[in-house]
């Protein structure tokens, strides 16, 4: 299948012009063209039919004081009320066990990769990383507007903070993780797909015109960093709105 996104496996994410620390870099062995997020062991591999799409989830196992805070029905009850319109293609959800120098250079709640290699097929993916629960989260003083909106979700999930010299430290609590992970993140990287999706595949859902599609692809990567966290943001807080309205969630583990 014609997959114009794998002519540059890289564009849309953070391997794509983002700096890193020269002494300290996350390395691909020599001809593996997988990306660090694809490198992927010791995994379950688990199918799921949610609104009749069929999503596969990858569970990595864990390493001694990390923790997959989502179980596989914690998320699949979040993706049950998703419309289904927005799954559009996406279909690996994968619960991933960062290496420890990955959690130095790039830690992240969770990340969305428009196409994902796994088991030699390629689809969108979103990814929940594992929290090492030894570890604490710290949050510079110097903050941007959207710093401290994030500092304030942060602390709406459950997260409590300690203010010292420099910054904010909170622990990792599991369940102040799983509210993060499971009621924002996940609908979050969700809400990124959707903006890929309305940009790029939607317009283009009649046409077979493949520069087209090339065309609205470079105009949604071009597009600026503040303008699609806005959209994701926004997509996660009004389905979080409508789930607490609705009392669906918080729930417990399932």
């Amino acid at each position: 299948m014609y997959n114009s996104i794998r002519r540059n496996r890289n564009i849309g994410t953070e391997n794509q012009g983002y700096g890193q620390n020269n002494k300290l870099t996350i390395s691909s062995p020599y001809g593996d063209l997988k990306s660090f997020y694809e490198r992927l062991s010791n995994y379950q591999k688990i199918t799921r039919i949610i609104n009749n799409h069929e999503f596969i989830f990858i569970v990595e196992e864990t390493r001694e004081n990390s923790i997959h805070s989502c179980s596989i029905n914690d998320i699949q009850k979040i993706i049950e009320e998703i419309p289904t319109k927005d799954y559009g293609e996406l279909k690996f959800i994968i619960l991933r066990q960062p290496k420890r120098k990955e959690e130095i250079l790039s830690p992240v709640w969770g990340r969305l990769i428009y196409s994902y290699e796994f088991e030699n097929e390629y689809f969108p993916a979103i990814i929940l990383d594992a929290i090492n629960t030894e570890k604490k989260l710290l949050w510079t003083k110097k903050q941007t507007i959207e710093d401290q909106k994030e500092f304030e979700r942060l602390k709406a999930d459950g997260h409590t903070f300690v203010q010292t010299k420099r910054n904010f430290i909170t622990e990792f609590n599991p369940e102040f993780v799983r509210n993060t992970q499971l009621y924002r993140t996940l609908s979050h990287e969700f809400g990124h797909y959707v903006h890929y999706l309305e940009v790029v595949e939607r317009p283009c859902n009649h046409t077979e015109d493949y520069d087209e599609k090339e065309k609205r692809m470079d105009l949604y990567f071009a597009l600026p960093k503040s303008e699609k966290e806005a959209f994701a943001h926004k997509y996660a807080e009004q389905l979080k709105n409508k789930l607490i309205t609705e009392n669906k969630i918080p729930f417990s583990t399932l």
